[in-house]
C-alpha cells in the first residue's frame, strides 16, 4: 500500500488534467483488466468478470486533486490563479506548486510582511492579491509559458513520518485509486467495474456519466475524509480521527447512504476485526452523491480513510487506516 500510495501521490491531476494519473492507472491495471475504456468525460473504467454475474458492482474512486488554475497575469509577469476544487486560501501563500503542462517551479506569493500594514498583517488576504512567481519577466513571458487555463499542482512530495503516517499531496483521493488497484488484481464474485473518476473536486462530474453508462446494480465509493482531531476538541467535535479505523458514513451533504448497505458494512468490519468509526459530522461529499441520483437510484455504500489538512498542499493520514480500507473494501466485494 505505502508504495503503491506514494506512486500515485507524486503525480499531478488537478481536477480536468487527470491525464498523467489516468495513464499510471492504466498501464498499472492493464495486466488484470477484462475491458477498459475511457469515456468522454475522461473516467477510467476497468471491467473485471466475476465468478457470478447475477449483479454489477461497482466501486470508484476519483483521480483528480484540488489545485490552482491560471487566470491571468500581471504586466511584470506574475501569474493570477482561482482554485480548481475547495481550497482554503489561508494555506497558500509560500507554498510552491508546479505550474502548466510543463511543470514550471513556482511559488505562491503576497506583499512582504516588512512592507503590510498592521490591519494587513492581522487579515487574510484575498486569492486575489496573491501571485505566482515563476520567474518571468513580463506578461507575454508568463502566459507564454503557463497559459491561460493552465493548472498548477501542489509540489509536495510524499514522506512518511512519525509512527506509521504518511504526508503527501492529494492522499485524497489517491488513497482510493490505491485500494481499486490491490482490489482489481483478485478476480471478483460478481461483474465489477472499478471506476476512476474524474472532476469530482469540481463537482462530481464524472461519476454522473460513470454511473449512468455502467447502470450497476449497487456501488461502493472509497474516499479520503475530513479529520479533526486536533488538540482541544472532545466528543462528536473530533468528527474522525487517524488511526482509530475505517469512516463509515450514513449521511454526509451530497448523500443518505443506503441503509441496509450501511448496516452491512458495520457487520462486515465486526466479522473481520477491521477497526472502524462513524463520522460523526453531516459535511462535504463525495461521489456517492452523482452515483446515488443517477438513473433510477443505485444503492451506495461509502469508506474512507480520515485524514488531517484534507484539501491542502499537504495531508496526512494514517498508513493502518489505509490498509484497513483495503480489507473492509475486499472483504464487501466478497460478500
Amino acid at each position: 500500500m505505502i508504495d503503491l500510495l506514494k506512486q500515485l501521490c507524486s503525480l499531478d491531476g488537478v481536477s480536468g488534467w487527470e491525464d498523467e494519473v489516468r495513464d499510471h492507472i492504466r498501464k498499472t491495471a492493464g495486466p488484470f483488466a477484462d475491458e477498459i475504456r475511457e469515456d468522454t468525460m475522461g473516467n477510467l473504467l476497468v471491467f473485471r468478470k466475476g465468478a457470478k454475474n447475477e449483479k454489477t458492482v461497482m466501486i470508484a474512486a476519483h483521480m483528480d486533486e484540488v489545485g490552482l488554475m491560471v487566470r491571468g497575469a500581471t504586466d511584470d509577469g506574475y501569474l493570477k490563479f482561482g482554485t480548481a476544487g475547495g481550497i482554503d486560501r489561508r494555506l497558500l501563500f509560500g507554498k510552491t506548486v508546479r505550474c502548466g503542462q510543463k511543470k514550471l517551479p513556482g511559488v505562491i506569493g503576497i506583499k512582504a510582511v516588512h512592507l503590510s500594514k498592521p490591519q494587513e498583517r492581522d487579515s487574510v488576504p484575498q486569492i486575489t492579491d496573491m501571485y505566482i512567481d515563476i520567474g518571468a519577466s513580463s506578461k507575454d513571458d508568463a502566459l507564454k509559458k503557463v497559459p491561460l487555463g493552465e493548472v498548477c499542482a501542489f509540489a509536495t512530495e510524499p514522506v512518511e513520518f512519525g509512527k506509521g503516517f504518511l504526508k503527501a499531496k492529494a492522499i485524497d483521493d489517491r488513497v482510493g485509486c490505491a485500494v481499486l488497484l490491490r482490489l482489481l488484481e483478485e478476480r471478483p464474485v460478481y461483474d465489477t467495474w472499478f471506476a476512476f473518476t474524474v472532476q469530482e473536486e469540481a463537482g462530481l462530474r464524472g461519476a454522473y456519466t460513470a454511473a449512468y453508462a455502467l447502470k450497476p446494480d449497487m456501488a461502493l465509493v472509497v474516499e479520503g475524509t475530513t479529520a479533526a482531531d486536533r488538540p482541544g476538541l472532545k466528543g462528536a467535535e473530533r468528527v474522525c480521527a487517524p488511526g482509530e479505523g475505517v469512516v463509515l458514513s450514513y449521511m454526509d451533504g451530497t448523500t443518505v447512504y443506503d441503509r441496509d448497505l450501511f448496516e452491512k458494512m458495520r457487520s462486515l468490519a465486526d466479522k473481520h476485526q477491521i477497526p472502524w468509526q462513524l463520522k460523526r459530522a453531516v459535511a462535504g461529499g463525495t461521489d456517492a452523491g452523482a452515483i446515488q441520483r443517477s438513473r433510477c437510484g443505485v444503492p451506495v455504500a461509502g469508506l474512507a480513510a480520515a485524514m488531517r489538512y484534507i484539501h491542502a498542499p499537504v495531508s496526512a493520514v494514517s498508513l493502518e487506516d489505509c490498509e484497513n480500507l483495503y480489507r473492509l473494501a475486499k472483504a464487501f466485494l466478497e460478500g
